[in-house]
């Protein structure tokens, strides 16, 4: 079994793990900008398509959840340590959160899918939970996980008639993106992706259900922190194979449910708010078997000797999630290289692959001389700006052990 230490490697490995897989779907989306390039061999295309099915079955929608998880889980690391100290975190969480609003933006012209603003302002939610019992705070999240508003317009549609109805708003927007995104300058592509972009993604986020999972996510992960959860311990190796295997028990219904709602129900206007309850509960689903199928790998040696490379990129989240967004957008957009063209899927995910390797080494190289990533000590130092004793605590880095 790995030693755990006051560095909390699992987590980080299971961020980095995060990281990669958003990356690569960000790769064969093209950040984006969905284009399809002609001259692909029937065969290639084929396999593409493979890909992208495979690669959405498992990451899409699931990848930021794991991220959104942690997300509450260092939240709890920090406001812990501080309470520890006898002070008060919240005040300086709020803070943090304006300085992650203000990186958030910065990616959001580059990439207009930028999830950071989105936890900035969602994040926020933390500091009136923070002191409420366990047992509140996961009622809560689990209402939040099921979708109360969509409950409310899938009962108002009942006596719906069959028919579609016009595509969502946001669909038209990220349209319009793809214009700018393929032909426009990079002054272009910001002021597009800080506006229109921007207001799709929001609108997206609501449509399915991602404002509301958010945050029921962000107090699951800081219930998992007051309880120790993610600790490499046998107690947690028990909790987690049942997670774990009651969740795949779950995962043939729920899916099921998932490819059968358009054959079930004929009305749109009914299977829209159905399909927002039922889709966030399928990820919740896949993302419990890939953090619980994480750990139960990374208790072992040598899980934990190939796993354990992603951490350096955990470490580095920040830093590496913003890389990703400036240097793939300049591949893939128009005011760069243009590769979206060119380049399908399976030459998208290459590509993909390279980058990740390339920003794990990166990530390695530059942890050998610094205690944080480039943008985590800029993110650090703003924080605690004005705090005494700033080194003496380095945010989400210890776990409490149960015994």
């Amino acid at each position: 079994m790995p030693r755990t230490d006051s560095r909390l490697d699992l987590v980080d490995a299971l961020r980095g793990f995060a990281i990669v897989s958003i990356m690569l779907l960000h790769n064969i989306e093209h950040f984006d900008l969905y284009f399809s390039p002609p001259g692909e061999p029937a065969w290639l295309k084929g396999l593409g398509q493979h890909i992208w099915d495979a690669m959405f079955a498992l990451f899409g929608g699931k990848s930021y959840a794991i991220f959104a998880l942690l997300f509450g889980l260092t939240f709890h690391l920090q406001y812990d340590a501080r309470a520890r100290r006898g002070e008060d975190f919240r005040p300086r969480f709020a803070w943090r959160m304006l300085l992650l609003l203000g990186f958030g933006l910065v990616n959001s012209a580059f990439y207009h899918g930028d999830i950071l603003s989105i936890y900035a302002v969602l994040g926020l939610v933390l500091i009136p939970v923070a002191r409420l019992g366990t047992r509140t705070v996961f009622l809560l999240a689990c209402f939040l996980s099921l979708q109360p508003f969509a409950w409310i317009d899938a009962l108002a549609a009942l006596d719906s008639a069959p028919g579609k109805l016009p595509d969502p708003e946001s669909w038209s927007m990220f349209g319009r993106a793809n214009q700018y995104l393929m032909h426009g300058s990079v002054l272009d592509v910001w002021i597009g992706n800080l506006t229109n972009g921007k207001h799709a993604v929001v609108l997206w986020s609501w449509e399915m259900g991602r404002v509301l999972q958010i945050p029921g996510l962000f107090m699951f992960g800081m219930l998992a922190g007051r309880l120790g959860l993610f600790a490499v311990n046998d107690r947690n190796i028990g909790i987690w194979r049942r997670i774990f295997f009651g969740a795949l028990l779950l995962l043939g219904p729920l899916f099921f449910i998932h490819s059968q709602l358009e054959t079930w129900i004929a009305a749109e206007a009914l299977r829209r708010p159905v399909a927002s309850i039922c889709n966030p509960l399928l990820n919740l689903d896949v993302m419990l078997l890939l953090v619980t199928g994480f750990a139960l790998l990374f208790r072992r040696a040598a899980g934990a000797s190939v796993l354990g490379k992603l951490r350096w990129m955990g470490r580095m989240s920040l830093t590496s999630y913003m890389m990703q967004s400036i240097v793939g957008t300049t591949l893939y957009y128009g005011f760069g290289f243009g590769l979206y063209a060119v380049a399908g899927t399976v030459m998208a995910l290459s590509i993909g692959i390279v980058l990740a390797v390339l920003q794990g080494t990166f990530s390695a190289w530059w942890l050998k001389s610094h205690k944080q990533g480039p943008l985590e000590t800029v993110w650090h130092r703003l924080t605690w700006i004005g705090a005494a004793s700033t080194q003496s605590l380095q945010p989400a880095t210890r776990v409490n052990n149960p015994s």
